[in-house]
């Protein structure tokens, strides 16, 4: 570890308007799914000091997301521009707080032309602390 971010973690390739105030990122290509993680600072927290549920759901949703978009690349599927979040159920087993590392691991279910399913697990420092189900739709290039 450096820094307190595990090996094989570099900053996040994948900006955007609501993830910038939760900034520093991070995500490590599997090869088959984008893993991606945080250290819990106050950003991230809710009043009582948990990691909010809001930001485990987006991050899942980023993640699994990412991780399908990989899987469609290696299926070298033509005519396909990006995908859309079309369902995302979050069940949360335990709390993740302010300073553990928090990283969210997608596996790719399956891919297709129209639709992609995935799961991932949420841990915080190794203590699985949320679950996540998601279906997405491929948008076709125009």
């Amino acid at each position: 570890m450096t820094d307190g971010i595990p090996e094989g973690f570099a900053p996040h390739f994948r900006k955007s308007g609501l993830t910038d105030p939760w900034e520093p990122l991070y995500s490590r290509n599997t090869g088959e799914a984008i893993f991606i993680g945080l250290r819990a600072g106050p950003a991230h927290a809710n009043s009582r000091g948990f990691v909010h549920g809001a930001l485990i759901s987006a991050l899942a949703d980023n993640a699994m997301g990412l991780s399908c978009g990989l899987a469609l690349k290696d299926m070298a599927l033509e005519n396909i521009s990006g995908l859309v979040t079309v369902g995302l159920s979050v069940d949360f087993l335990a709390t993740a707080r302010l300073g553990q590392w928090l990283e969210i691991r997608p596996t790719v279910l399956r891919t297709g032309k129209s639709l992609s399913f995935c799961t991932a697990t949420i841990h915080a420092d190794e203590t699985l602390c949320a679950r996540a189900n998601a279906t997405f739709r491929a948008l076709q290039a125009a």
